[in-house]
């Protein structure tokens, strides 16, 4: 197996292949991550996203918009409203936005009508007004599925690994599920074999006292129950989804639903795990 790494929307990928991709492959596999940043990042004020959070109104809809944004619409109904794609503003206020300026304002909650606020087509999105769509429960997910279907006719075994978001093809591997307060440890393993697994942590993305990237939408807080998630499903965007959703009442159902397993660690210390999850854990 050969290894290319690089670094791309904010985190480091790794590329693991039978044989060493050629340029060509590379370059196809960079252009497609470049595109889906241009469409979706909320950090480059030239994105799509970025130019309705300041006019509002109708533009063409990225590829992606009807999958991504129809599972958003699924994981607020299983939350009670807690997942919100238009919580990129209450990101923002608490630091974690384009200046990246780290300090805490007011918790902004994101607007609790926004399915009358954002809509969408395989043709159009649209915002009756300004708002920042954040894609992050599941975008990166949505972005491995896309650069994994780029080495689809490779023979031999396929990861693709981007910091805790990783899928594998064409054979299986052990991955170790990292310990939230000591990434020296992990709290368990699993076997991912021509699967995905998505990980989130609140020790990730985290600045200022208590402050991390998973909010909830309706009170625009860091959430403060539950510090780590993990989820297996057969592409990286729905496992992406549900390690969000889980960290909130009604993750578990929606898992079940979607035939996901997955496992949870409180900010306490207390681990809990659907029935169908395989790995084996450390620690109670």
């Amino acid at each position: 197996m050969t290894t290319w790494s690089f670094d791309a929307i904010g985190t480091r990928w790794e590329i693991e292949t039978a044989t060493e991709l050629s340029g060509a492959r590379r370059a196809a596999v960079q252009a497609r991550i470049n595109a889906f940043d241009a469409e979706w990042s909320r950090f480059r004020g030239d994105s799509v996203v970025a130019q309705l959070a300041v006019n509002g109104g109708a533009v063409s809809a990225p590829a992606d918009t009807v999958a991504m944004l129809d599972a958003y619409r699924e994981l607020s109904v299983a939350t009670g409203g807690a997942v919100n794609p238009l919580v990129g503003a209450g990101l923002e206020s608490l630091g974690y936005g384009a200046a990246l300026t780290l300090h805490s304002g007011s918790p902004r909650p994101a607007p609790s009508d926004w399915e009358r606020m954002l809509r969408w087509t395989a043709s159009e999105l649209s915002l009756a007004e300004p708002a920042m769509i954040d894609v992050g429960a599941l975008g990166k997910g949505r972005l491995v599925d896309l650069v994994h279907a780029l080495l689809a006719d490779l023979s031999g075994p396929v990861i693709v690994d981007a910091s805790g978001d990783l899928i594998v093809r064409g054979g299986g591997i052990r991955v170790a599920l990292e310990h939230p307060y000591d990434a020296t440890r992990a709290i368990g393993v699993v076997r991912v074999e021509d699967q995905a697994l998505c990980a989130s942590a609140t020790n990730r993305r985290a600045w200022g006292s208590g402050l991390h990237h998973v909010l909830d939408a309706r009170t625009g807080e860091p959430v403060r129950t539950w510090a780590a998630t993990w989820a297996i499903a057969p592409d990286a965007m729905r496992a992406d989804a549900i390690a969000t959703a889980l960290f909130f009442d009604g993750g578990p159902e929606l898992a079940g639903r979607w035939g996901v397993p997955w496992v949870r660690m409180s900010t306490d210390g207390r681990v809990q795990r659907s029935n169908d999850f395989s790995g084996e854990l450390f620690t109670r």
